[in-house]
């Protein structure tokens, strides 16, 4: 099975522009981001509740407790926040659509209920669709977390338990190899 695209800075930029121009910008940049800056799976994204994310409603918390029923391999784990997510989700609690309730979704649909993990899965896909960005799927945000951390040298141990893989090659798996990579470590020598 061909994998989901990893997202380069311009086409990251192109996907936000689309988000932005597009409607619900803030619920949507928000789902985006937790995937992309945090490497959240869409249906971790699609369970989380305002509790999980903001201390009574009002800070963003550092880390974020998913339970081992939001996770895909039903254990819980901690995934940590950094500035670039916590001013996201800082913007996100000032807009006129967060959800100021502590048991709520933290994203909700139209008709303000939860978003099902397929629901939240087309609604990536059509952005990546407008966004004119090949190959991209509800994934590409957590292959794209995942590569960034291995390009910059993360130590794979540290990559596989952000990510909440239990083997180290199911991350390896997700790291993206480009001509770049390859041409910066022949130059090592």
């Amino acid at each position: 099975m061909k994998q989901a695209r990893v997202l380069n800075s311009m086409e990251m930029k192109r996907l936000l522009a689309v988000i932005e121009a597009g409607n619900h910008p803030v619920r949507n940049r928000v789902a985006i981001m937790l995937s992309y800056l945090a490497g959240l799976r869409v249906g971790e994204i699609a369970q989380l509740k305002v509790s999980d994310i903001y201390e009574n409603c009002t800070s963003v918390r550092e880390q974020i407790l998913l339970p081992a029923g939001y996770t895909k391999g039903n254990d819980a784990r901690l995934v940590f926040v950094s500035k670039k997510l916590k001013k996201e989700l800082t913007t996100y609690q000032s807009s006129s659509v967060f959800p100021n309730k502590p048991t709520a979704p933290l994203l909700t649909t139209q008709k303000r209920t939860s978003f099902s993990p397929n629901t939240l899965c087309q609604l990536f896909g059509e952005r990546y669709k407008r966004a004119g960005i090949d190959g991209a799927s509800s994934h590409s945000g957590r292959r794209s977390f995942i590569t960034k951390m291995a390009h910059n040298g993360i130590s794979p141990k540290v990559i596989m338990t952000l990510a909440g893989h239990k083997h180290l090659g199911t991350t390896q798996r997700y790291i993206d190899v480009n001509d770049e990579m390859l041409k910066a470590a022949v130059e090592v020598i």
